[in-house]
């Protein structure tokens, strides 16, 4: 398996952010699937959207700083990482989990920014959200449409 490395320089500022958000991302990655929801919808309450280059510029500064993000396995940390990177500056990304729609069944958690996945090398289609915290929600509601199964969600 080849690790992604994305070529960015950045600023000790910025570095810090990330790290900081990857250190809150990995702890909370490891929590309940409705407790990263609540919380996720707790940092997009009140955010406007993000735009496509915010979202990719801080996707990558999360994968400069850290490996697990970079990896096929840190999905979880690195969308969530990148959402929390992107909230000091207003607006955050949807946040996505879903399954891919083709053979074989695996499971993925990304972010979008307009409506397009970012930073994801899958084709339009190939992934299919089951969960997505939006910008702008008011935390404790579901967006109508979001799969809630049966409340772990």
């Amino acid at each position: 398996m080849t690790v992604e490395r994305p070529e960015v320089a950045l600023s000790p500022g910025r570095r810090l952010g990330a790290l900081l958000a990857v250190a809150a991302a990995r702890i909370l990655a490891t929590r309940r699937p409705a407790r990263i929801r609540r919380v996720l919808a707790r940092v997009a309450a009140h955010a406007g959207p993000a735009g496509p280059a915010d979202v990719l510029a801080a996707r990558q500064a999360v994968m400069a700083v850290s490996l697990t993000c970079r990896g096929a396995s840190g999905c979880v940390p690195r969308s969530i990482a990148t959402m929390l990177l992107c909230r000091p500056a207003g607006g955050v990304p949807t946040w996505c989990v879903g399954v891919r729609t083709v053979a074989p069944f695996g499971a993925h958690a990304w972010v979008e920014a307009d409506g397009e996945m970012v930073g994801e090398s899958v084709p339009p289609g190939y992934l299919r959200a089951l969960l997505r915290v939006e910008p702008g929600v008011p935390a404790g509601t579901v967006p109508a449409g979001t799969a809630v199964g049966d409340g772990r969600w």
